[in-house]
């Protein structure tokens, strides 16, 4: 009697590619995108990082990303540290809140440096941020999109215009340079992240505080204030929140998933760019809208803060930053 194999082959083959169709399944990595703002609430971070997401998962390239918004999966100063390490692949990341490990990033939220959102995209591709990037990346980081971000500076208590408005005010001032001017011009420092500026508004910790125009509005801080100081064409707040990646998970990753991540986030930072001009838009109207009182610097108020900042902020980056004065020097060159 003679046994055919056939049947038995073809099953054999048939669970070996069920296993290894399984394994394949098994094998898609999964990335986390970390940030602090809330989730689906519209915020310009939230939203790029949303789409780099988006894009990535789309591509069907055996990587996914899943994103962690309103600092659920990290705290945000906890953030620079976890891409360092490589525990963290992805976020949205105010590299201010990084000066600690290295100072030449309080250069990024200097106030006064940026004069719009022309010129901030001008300083992306600049001499001294090009040193900027070269420490990021010197520091297992990479840049996937460049943003900038304008802000305002919102009050209990009266309207900010002039220096001599925030004295005895307890303020968050968003950074170490910009603490120094407001302490210059006599106000209380008290420190905090952005995603805290509402609470401590309403329990009084705070009378006044400044951060972006897209927290501005995320955070509903305009039910604790009376008065915004908006951006306008006098603009003392640009911060530099650029998406950032561990370059640890990036070297990992092959050539296709490699390129379809720096795709979706040049369509994140093109996105961005448009989307601060409109923040500020949505800024005002939000804020109009809710009943707060809504005022702009002229040039002349200004430049009384930015006399201060000379003589405390800028002073103090170039006296305690390496190579500080040469930095100012080329981010104050680029027209």
């Amino acid at each position: 009697m003679i046994i055919t194999l056939r049947p038995v082959v073809a099953f054999v083959c048939v669970v070996v590619v069920c296993l290894a169709g399984s394994g394949a399944a098994q094998a898609e990595r999964v990335l986390k995108a970390s940030h602090q703002w809330p989730g689906g609430k519209g915020d310009i971070r939230d939203e790029m990082v949303n789409i780099i997401a988006r894009d990535v998962n789309a591509a069907n390239l055996g990587i996914k990303i899943k994103v962690y918004p309103g600092k659920s999966l990290y705290k945000p100063h906890e953030q620079w540290g976890a891409m360092v390490r490589g525990d963290l692949d992805v976020s949205a990341f105010p590299l201010a809140y990084a000066s600690s490990h290295h100072p030449e990033f309080n250069l990024t939220l200097m106030p006064g440096l940026v004069k719009d959102h022309d010129h901030a995209r001008r300083l992306n591709n600049s001499e001294v941020m090009k040193r900027i990037k070269a420490i990021i990346d010197n520091t297992e980081v990479i840049v996937l999109a460049d943003t900038w971000l304008a802000g305002g500076l919102v009050s209990k208590k009266k309207c900010i215009l002039n220096p001599r408005d925030v004295k005895g005010q307890s303020f968050r001032g968003a950074g170490k340079a910009f603490n120094e001017m407001l302490a210059g011009a006599n106000a209380s420092i008290v420190t905090m992240s952005s995603s805290e500026i509402y609470s401590a508004l309403q329990m009084g910790v705070l009378d006044g505080a400044t951060t972006s125009s897209p927290s501005l509005v995320s955070y509903r801080i305009y039910e604790q204030v009376t008065c915004l100081t908006a951006p306008g064409e006098n603009a003392l707040w640009f911060m530099y929140e650029p998406i950032l990646m561990s370059k640890r998970t990036f070297n990992r990753l092959n050539p296709r998933q490699q390129d379809a991540i720096l795709k979706a986030a040049k369509k994140a930072e093109e996105f961005a760019y448009q989307g601060a001009k409109e923040a500020d838009k949505k800024l005002i109207k939000v804020y109009k809208g809710n009943g707060v009182k809504v005022v702009t610097m002229s040039a002349k108020q200004a430049a009384k803060w930015r006399a201060i900042a000379d003589r405390t902020s800028y002073k103090n980056f170039a006296q305690e930053v390496k190579g500080g004065q040469e930095l100012l020097d080329l981010a104050m060159s680029v027209e």
